[in-house]
């Protein structure tokens, strides 16, 4: 686990009714959301039933040619961005799945963690069913297809599976030899919007592939709503949605995940982040020179600190946009080399002044205090750290990589003992208590499980 939470994956499929290419809108879909998994990439078109794949390890560029794109040729196409919260990398595990049964192909990407997976893999070993992944993508094709021999419709079996055997956070898109389907677990704790171009139809787990591919926003899944697009056009399954004001959206799409131009369920992501920092200046102000920000991650509380504050937000710190993924899963040893490679100091502006530095997380503490140091090196006098997400004190059991509460640094020492171990003059964390604040415009409700140890679902 390095030093920032990581977001298990992200989703983007198409129904193309007006002759586009499929593939290659899925692929600008893709980019748009490559911070949502750095591991693998993956896209699976439906040409007439006829399903082709293609994926691999690394980031969407470096996936996918020119060449493989233009031999992607379907009406459907789904994709995936991943990043594997339990750090398997083999490019198995990299979705979308494609299998081939009695009623066809399907093809099959998700966002999320099953909290029974291992319940439900135990079950189907015991019935004889095979695996050649680790991924709860596999568990849940073996379901459907075993339901669809029952229910006569996937979308049918899909529905009865959720109902009575999937248990978890997820989000999904899938190909059937001629529908495309999407949909949400009933807490929808996993992001999903529709979109659409002319006539035809796109899913992306967030608003800003929309933008990128030039759709217009039609709404965002319903918690436990599936969405069924065929020649016949858009239709629903509700029989396992929820009050959504019952929901559990994870708060931290808000805090870190989404990009800052998002929309999700309602409320501007950037807004949000912007609210955090006017909450930490209004709890925890400070007498400094200037606010700075963590790149990238922390700019948009940096500015709602400095707005709020009247202190002037300038720029401290420079990201290189080079490294590439070396670093997605570093060593120890790495992670020391790691920033100073990704991060470095803008002397001019921190020299004898003193600052107060807005980050989105504190989870092992090691980025925070190699940070703080760098400053102090560069001549800063003070280094106050603002933190735009309370402190994390119990694991997630939905998709991050926050196995236990061993690796918390919260759990272990106090505010305090924090502040002195990563070497800032000061340290204030986001109350929890102030999180309704963050996301007024929210039409659901939210987890903040990794907070308050309260969770939407029971977990295994």
């Amino acid at each position: 686990m390095t030093d920032k939470l990581h977001e298990e994956c992200g989703l983007f499929a198409m129904f193309d009714n007006d002759g586009y290419d499929t593939a290659r809108i899925t692929y600008a879909g893709l980019f748009a959301m490559q911070h949502r998994g750095q591991q693998s990439a993956g896209i699976a078109v439906n040409n007439d039933r006829k399903v082709t794949l293609y994926k691999d390890n690394g980031l969407v560029h470096e996936v996918f040619s020119d060449e493989v794109i233009n031999s992607l040729k379907g009406r459907m196409a789904i994709g995936h961005v991943r990043y594997s919260a339990d750090g398997e990398q083999d490019v198995l595990n990299a979705q979308p799945l494609v299998s081939r049964y009695i009623k066809g192909p399907l093809a099959v990407a998700t966002n999320g963690t099953l909290t029974n997976y291992h319940e439900l893999k135990h079950q189907l070993e015991q019935e004889g069913a095979i695996f050649q992944t680790t991924n709860e993508t596999e568990i849940i094709m073996h379901l459907l297809a075993r339901a669809r021999m029952k229910t006569g419709r996937v979308e049918t079996g899909l529905a009865e599976i959720m109902k009575n055997q999937l248990r978890g956070a997820y989000a999904l898109v899938m190909m059937s030899p001629q529908k495309l389907i999407a949909c949400r677990d009933p807490k929808g704790m996993k992001p999903l919007c529709m979109g659409k171009i002319e006539n035809s139809y796109v899913f992306a787990s967030e608003t800003c592939a929309l933008d990128t591919v030039r759709a217009e926003f039609v709404r965002e899944l319903d918690p436990g709503e599936i969405v069924i697009v065929d020649v016949n056009g858009v239709r629903s399954i509700r029989d396992n949605c929820q009050d959504r004001k019952c929901s559990g959206m994870c708060v931290f799409e808000y805090l870190y995940f989404a990009r800052s131009d998002s929309i999700i369920e309602g409320m501007s992501v950037h807004k949000a982040r912007k609210l955090t920092g006017k909450i930490l200046s209004e709890t925890y102000p400070v007498d400094a020179d200037i606010v700075a920000a963590v790149p990238d991650s922390g700019v948009d509380a940096a500015i709602g600190y400095a707005e709020a504050s009247g202190i002037p937000y300038a720029k401290a710190l420079m990201i290189n946009r080079y490294v590439g993924r070396t670093f997605i899963q570093p060593t120890q040893e790495q992670r020391t080399t790691a920033v100073r490679l990704k991060i470095n100091v803008i002397r001019d502006t921190v020299k004898d002044k003193k600052i107060v530095l807005v980050d989105d997380s504190i989870v092992r503490g090691t980025t925070c205090a190699k940070l703080v140091a760098m400053l102090k090196e560069a001549g800063a006098k003070e280094v106050h750290m603002r933190i735009s997400a309370p402190p994390f004190i119990w694991p997630c059991y939905f998709g991050t990589d926050i196995p236990s509460r061993e690796h918390l640094m919260a759990c272990n020492y106090t505010v305090d003992e924090i502040c002195n171990m990563i070497g800032a003059d000061s340290l204030g964390f986001m109350p929890v208590e102030r999180l309704p604040e963050v996301v007024p415009d929210i039409n659901c409700g939210y987890c903040d499980g990794c907070f308050t140890g309260k969770y939407p679902y029971e977990h295994e």
